[in-house]
């Protein structure tokens, strides 16, 4: 990797951490870019470089994240009615569970989940407004996500192979 990019990401990184630390301290609504570019130590230009508005930081990252997550799917699956694809969904909200619990104790959950359904939507492909399959997607999701925030606000406790069957079995979806 070039210089130029690690440091670009480094400095993204700081961005989005300096954003979760002011978000543990106050409002969002209260932040500003120049107390979020002061706290990540970046020039108001970098900032700039990458996002449009604290907003677009939050957006940005759940993009990135959903991303990472598509490169790992298995394309051969039926789309996401898998054990293999419903425990590593569970996977990532692990990886991400801090973000996400962020995301929900802030306000935003609501944000994170319509992203989920952009991005489940994209995957399966269209399907008339209105189709139970449509219906049967956002079932999905929600209870998906629903269910990881849970699992991660209590601890995430249970392996993810243990939650991924017990969703499975609950939505009916094969376990084997």
């Amino acid at each position: 990797m070039d210089k130029r990019k690690a440091e670009n990401i480094r400095v993204k990184g700081s961005i989005i951490k300096a954003l979760f630390d002011l978000m543990h301290e106050k409002s969002f609504s209260d932040i500003t870019i120049s107390e979020i570019i002061r706290k990540a130590r970046v020039a108001r230009v970098s900032f700039y470089r990458n996002y449009d508005s604290k907003e677009d930081v939050l957006l940005t990252l759940i993009d990135d994240i959903l991303e990472q997550y598509r490169s790992t799917i298995d394309s051969n699956e039926t789309y996401c009615y898998s054990l293999q694809n419903v425990e590593r969904s569970f996977e990532y909200f692990k990886k991400y569970g801090e973000f996400a619990l962020d995301l929900y104790r802030f306000g935003y959950g609501s944000i994170l989940l319509e992203k989920l359904n952009r991005f489940h939507e994209e995957i399966a492909g269209t399907m008339p407004n209105g189709s139970i399959e449509k219906y049967e997607l956002y079932m999905y999701i929600g209870a998906l996500f629903n269910t990881a925030i849970m699992w991660i606000r209590n601890g995430a406790g249970e392996s993810v192979r243990d939650i991924a069957l017990m969703f499975c079995r609950t939505c009916r979806i094969p376990c084997d």
